[in-house]
């Protein structure tokens, strides 16, 4: 496999009629292997987002999550698939709390991935997202439109109150848990 490869095949999934069921076939070969991935991306030494690929129909990133690292329950607005290829990822899904005025969120179920786990989250999907080891964890996150340009929501962690999502404070997050390894 060559990333440019990846990145085709990812695009060329994203016309199909079932697009996340294709994409998620083309991240399961990807993760299959972890050494290919890290001979293409690299072997991460710290938390943080890498952009693979980023346009208004498709975004793939190379997530690290530092050690023991948590993000607040978000949405993506838009399918996405998830597949781990090294250490675990552990996934809350929430559900939205029926006519709460602030818009507030409760636990739905979980869902803990780990090397060559593929998970397709839908559209609607409110997750949180936990590394509760104490070695990096790396994952390959395909979303099916501009992830960093939609407009979406993110609920505190005390009181799960919705408010605008924050990218910049996002990516800050992954800064402020590599202090911590």
């Amino acid at each position: 496999m060559e990333l440019e490869q990846f990145i085709a095949d990812c695009s060329a999934a994203v016309a199909d009629s079932a697009p996340t069921k294709a994409v998620r076939e083309t991240v399961a070969r990807a993760v299959a292997d972890s050494s290919v991935l890290e001979r293409l991306l690299g072997t991460p030494e710290r938390g943080g987002i890498q952009r693979i690929h980023v346009s208004d129909e498709l975004t793939i990133l190379n997530v690290i999550w530092a050690p023991r690292m948590t993000i607040m329950p978000h949405n993506h607005n838009m399918w996405a698939v998830i597949g781990v290829y090294g250490g675990r990822e552990d996934n809350i899904f929430w559900r939205r709390i029926k006519d709460d005025p602030a818009g507030r969120i409760e636990a739905a179920g979980a869902k803990s991935l780990g090397p060559a786990d593929v998970r397709p989250l839908g559209d609607d999907i409110i997750h949180s997202v936990t590394n509760p080891t104490a070695k990096l964890t790396t994952a390959i996150h395909v979303y099916g439109g501009d992830f960093f340009a939609t407009d979406r929501s993110e609920w505190e962690t005390e009181g799960l109150e919705e408010r605008p999502y924050d990218v910049d404070k996002a990516i800050k997050l992954f800064e402020e848990a590599n202090k911590w390894t």
